[in-house]
C-alpha cells in the first residue's frame, strides 16, 4: 500500500471534500489537504474511489453473542428467555472455540467498517467456575483472534459476582465470577505486562448493579475506561429501587462512578433525575438499537441524553446484526416512530457517534485529520443502495450497509478489501465454520 492516498471524496472536519490526499507514517496521518486535484499534487499517491469515512467504533460487543443469531429470533419470548439460550452458548465455550469464533465475528466487523471494539468480556473461568492454568486464557484467545484480524481491540474485563442483587451467582454464573472485587482485582492485575508489551488495551466492567453488590462498587471508582450496563429492563430497575431503594443510575452517582471515563451501555429505561445524573457527568451512553428491538428492550431517551450533555456511543452488543451504519439511523428512525416526528439527528452527530473511539479510552482516533490513528472506512456510492444519493454524510447514514464497504484500514493498513477475489467468502465459510463448532 503506498503511504500517500487521494481519497475521491472523505469526511474531513465536519464535512464531505473531494479530492482529499493523505498521507500515512508510523500508522497515523501526518498530511490531510483537501482540494488536491492536480497531478503534480497527487503524484506517487493511490487514488482511493468512494466515500471515504474515519473508521467506526463498536463500542459494545459480546463476540460469542453471534452464535445465536437465527436461532433466538425464532417464536415468542422475552429478554429473560434470551438470555437462557445466551448461557447455553456461554456455556460452551473454551478458549480455543472461542478463539475461532472470534476471530470470525472481529473479521465480520473489519468487513463491516469497524476498526476498534470493545469487547465486553466476563467468560473468565472454566464452566463450574474453576479458574484456568492462566487465569486469563479466554481474554488472551480473544487479544490474539483481534491480532490475527488486524482490529483495534479493548477489552472491556467485567465483574461479574451476583445473579441478582446479592443472590448467589448460578450454576452457569459461576464461570463469570472472580468471587469479589478483591479477586476481581487480583486477575486483572496480571493483564499489565499484556498492556506494558503493547499486546492489547484493557479497560474495566460492571456486568450490571444487579451482578455487583453496592459494597463492592467502590473498587471500581477512578478506573476508565469503565463500562456498565444499565437500565436494559424495567425489572432491573424495580429490583434496584427494592434492593437499595434508588434507581440504578442514582446507584452509581452515590458510588461516585459516573463521568467522562464512563460509559453506561443501552440506558433504556431512565428517570428525567438518571438522564440528568448522566448528562451533568459527563457519562457516555453507548446504545445497540439493532439489539434493543431485537430483544424488544425499547426505546432509549438518545436526544434527551445529549441534550443533557451526556455524549453517545454505538454498539452492536448481541450481534444480531453487525453494521453501525443500521445503528447510526437506528437512532433516528426508532425516535421516529415513538414521536411519530422526524428530524431528531443530523447524519452529522450520528457519524459522531458512530466513531467515538474516546468511549474505548482511545483519544486518538475517529477523524481524518492529521496526527490521528489513520483509520479509513471507504464506501462503495455506486451500489445499489447508494447510488444517486449524493455521496456524502446522509448517504453513509441513511443509505450504505456493512455491505458498501470496500476498504477498511486500521493504523495505516489495509485489513479489509470487499474486492479481494473470494473475500466476501471466505469470511462467510469461515463464521460458519466456527459457529458450526460451538453448536456441535
Amino acid at each position: 500500500m503506498s503511504d500517500r492516498l487521494l481519497l475521491e471524496r472523505a469526511w474531513v472536519d465536519g464535512a464531505v471534500r473531494d479530492d482529499v490526499l493523505v498521507e500515512v507514517a508510523g500508522g497515523r496521518f501526518t498530511t490531510v489537504a483537501a482540494g488536491v486535484a492536480d497531478a503534480a499534487g497527487a503524484a506517487g499517491a493511490e487514488r482511493v474511489p468512494g466515500l471515504a469515512l474515519p473508521g467506526l467504533a463498536n463500542c459494545h460487543s459480546h463476540a460469542f453473542h453471534r452464535a445465536l443469531r437465527g436461532r433466538t429470533q425464532r417464536g415468542s419470548g422475552t429478554f429473560w428467555t434470551w438470555r437462557e439460550q445466551m448461557y447455553a452458548v456461554a456455556g460452551r465455550l473454551t478458549p480455543e472455540t472461542y478463539h475461532r469464533l472470534a476471530r470470525a465475528v472481529f473479521r465480520e466487523m473489519v468487513a463491516a467498517g469497524i476498526t476498534t471494539v470493545g469487547e465486553f468480556h466476563y467468560l473468565h473461568h472454566r464452566p463450574g467456575g474453576t479458574p484456568y492454568d492462566d487465569p486469563n486464557a479466554v481474554g488472551l484467545a480473544l487479544a490474539d483472534a483481534a491480532s490475527e484480524v488486524g482490529i483495534r481491540l479493548v477489552l472491556l474485563d467485567a465483574c461479574y459476582l451476583s445473579s441478582g442483587f446479592g443472590a448467589p451467582p448460578t450454576a452457569v454464573q459461576r464461570r463469570y465470577s472472580d468471587g469479589s472485587a478483591a479477586g476481581w482485582s487480583d486477575r486483572t492485575a496480571q493483564w499489565r505486562s499484556c498492556v506494558a508489551a503493547g499486546r492489547l488495551r484493557v479497560g474495566a466492567a460492571v456486568h450490571s448493579v444487579r451482578a455487583v453488590p453496592r459494597g463492592e462498587l467502590g473498587a471500581f471508582r477512578g478506573r476508565a475506561p469503565l463500562h456498565v450496563h444499565l437500565s436494559e429492563q424495567p425489572a432491573e430497575n424495580d429490583e434496584c429501587r427494592a434492593a437499595y431503594g434508588v434507581t440504578p443510575t442514582r446507584l452509581l452517582h452515590d458510588a461516585g462512578l459516573l463521568g467522562p471515563g464512563t460509559t453506561v451501555v443501552h440506558a433504556t429505561h431512565l428517570t428525567d433525575e438518571d438522564v440528568a445524573l448522566l448528562g451533568d457527568s459527563g457519562t457516555t451512553a453507548c446504545f445497540c438499537p439493532t439489539t434493543e428491538r431485537d430483544l424488544g428492550d425499547g426505546i432509549g431517551p438518545g436526544r434527551r441524553l445529549l441534550e443533557a450533555g451526556a455524549r453517545l456511543s454505538l454498539g452492536s452488543d448481541s450481534h444480531a446484526v453487525v453494521d453501525l451504519f443500521e445503528e447510526m439511523r437506528a437512532l433516528e428512525l426508532d425516535e421516529r416512530l415513538a414521536t411519530r416526528t422526524r428530524g431528531h439527528w443530523t447524519a452529522a452527530e450520528l457519524l459522531a457517534a458512530a466513531t467515538r473511539h474516546d468511549s474505548l479510552g482511545v483519544d486518538d482516533a475517529g477523524a481524518i485529520a492529521v496526527g490521528q490513528r489513520a483509520d479509513l472506512v471507504v464506501l462503495d456510492t455506486a451500489s445499489v443502495r447508494t447510488a444517486g444519493t449524493g455521496a456524502d454524510e446522509h448517504t453513509a447514514v441513511f443509505a450504505a450497509s456493512a455491505a458498501d464497504v470496500v476498504r477498511t484500514m486500521v493504523d495505516g493498513r489495509f485489513v479489509w478489501d470487499r474486492d479481494e477475489d473470494g473475500a466476501a467468502q471466505a469470511l462467510g465459510n469461515e463464521l460458519a465454520a466456527a459457529i458450526e463448532e460451538v453448536w456441535r
